[in-house]
């Protein structure tokens, strides 16, 4: 059986490079997390913490209550970087080794939609109880 169509080299390569092409948008979305993220009263999220790269952090607050975002460096201490109150988005940006800290002091479950951009394989994700000044207890 003879074939009707057989495509030349120079088109070959032309439907690789278009499926590659068609395939990067993808790519970048692998690097991507989404989460509907609930923290209870007195915890707090803490996301990343010794990764190589830096991140973002995309979040909107559709909970009842504020949820304070604070950043610890890689070299010790921690600062504020916002509060976001209900309804309020924000984009926050993280340096490498640094982690994300999103503080719940409130007597009610808060809750984020977030979306987490750049290095994000190594990021570690956790709990931590919250004391009466706000800072995690060990």
């Amino acid at each position: 059986m003879k074939k009707l169509f057989r495509p030349l080299a120079g088109q070959r390569a032309g439907l690789v490079g278009f499926v590659a092409i068609g395939l990067l948008p993808l790519l970048g979305l692998a690097g991507t997390i989404h989460s509907h993220l609930l923290i209870e009263a007195g915890k707090q999220f803490i996301l990343g913490g010794g990764q190589p790269g830096a991140f973002r952090v995309s979040a909107h607050n559709v909970g009842p209550v504020p949820v304070e975002i604070r950043e610890r460096p890689r070299g010790g201490g921690i600062f504020g970087k916002t509060t976001l109150v209900p309804g309020q988005r924000g984009v926050l940006r993280f340096a490498e080794g640094s982690t994300a800290v999103l503080l719940n002091p409130t007597s009610k479950q808060a809750v984020l939609d977030l979306t987490v951009t750049g290095d994000t394989k190594q990021l570690a994700m956790t709990y931590e109880p919250v004391s009466a000044t706000g800072a995690a207890v060990k």
